[in-house]
């Protein structure tokens, strides 16, 4: 009996085509290059705290670029690489832009794949949420003004920090965020499992049943706002409406924000510029009413 596929798809080299940012990279060496470069840059230029713990081991840390002014609001970023590779100091350039509308950004470091399961990754990234929201105040930051970023694997992320029932879990308000900007995120992971990344991830149902946000999509208070390259495959826009639509369903505020010249590397970009329409969006999320 053949193997049927998720979302329609004909075979397994079809899904690592679709799923394979590399593919449609416009020039993934130039990218990769501005992301150690702007970076590094970040680091050297702006206020940086290295490796604060939120929990008991070596990998929960996180990274924190303080405001220029107390009670500021935080961006809460965390990064991409398909919960196998990279790590929160690659992905300082994302603070130049919120540094400059005066938040505070936090960037998340966790465990990778396959040394642990994608449901201690989520783990891991609710813990440092969590402490964010307790004890981000000790470093300058606004607990009741928190935005959550999310790339690619830390778009996913994001979407399960959302799905979250943070009253009976953690004893937090179950809204607790003020917004949240995701950009080329998986919401749905079944492809996943028949990938190039299956190695590394080692999905099985289960995983993949618990951990795919847009199946368990909670009535939530948070604005979320979804972005995505128009260069990248097809597949990640399908994963950002679908999650929109499951997301307006339930009753949420969401709205759309494709970027028809950006690629899956670029389409962060904007997150290095206070201009930009992704720092734009965190501006409106913590200027709404009650925040």
């Amino acid at each position: 009996m053949p193997l049927t596929l998720p979302h329609g798809f004909e075979s397994l080299q079809a899904i690592d085509e679709a799923y394979n940012p590399r593919l449609r990279a416009a020039d993934l060496e130039a990218a990769l290059r501005h992301q150690a470069q702007r970076s590094e840059q970040a680091r050297r230029e702006l206020p940086y705290r290295a490796k604060v713990p939120y929990g008991p081991t070596l990998a929960e840390t996180l990274d924190i670029v303080p405001a220029r002014r107390a009670d500021a609001p935080v961006f809460f970023f965390i990064h991409s690489g398909y919960w196998r590779a990279n790590a929160a100091r690659d992905f300082t350039q994302v603070a130049f832009g919120p540094h400059a509308m005066d938040f505070t950004t936090v960037l998340v470091d966790y465990a990778l794949c396959p040394a642990v399961t994608l449901d201690e990754i989520v783990r891991q990234v609710r813990a440092a949420a969590a402490w964010v929201l307790r004890h981000i105040g000790e470093h300058g930051g606004d607990p009741g003004r928190v935005v959550i970023g999310g790339h690619s694997a830390g778009g996913h992320l994001g979407a399960m920090l959302l799905n979250t029932p943070w009253r009976a879990q953690y004893g937090l308000p179950d809204n607790p965020f003020a917004g949240a900007v995701l950009v080329s995120g998986l919401y749905d992971i079944a492809p996943l499992r028949y990938s190039y990344l299956q190695p590394a991830v080692q999905l099985d149902a289960g995983i993949v049943q618990r951990n795919s946000p847009v199946h368990a999509v909670r009535r939530c208070g948070t604005p979320l706002l979804l972005s995505w390259g128009g260069l990248e495959q097809p597949a990640f826009e399908e994963q950002s409406t679908r999650m929109l639509g499951a997301w307006q369903a339930a009753g949420n505020t969401g709205e759309a924000l494709p970027q028809p010249q950006a690629d899956h590397f670029t389409a962060i970009h904007g997150f290095e510029d206070a201009a930009s329409p992704l720092c734009a969006a965190m501006q409106r999320m913590v200027q709404a009413p009650g925040r």
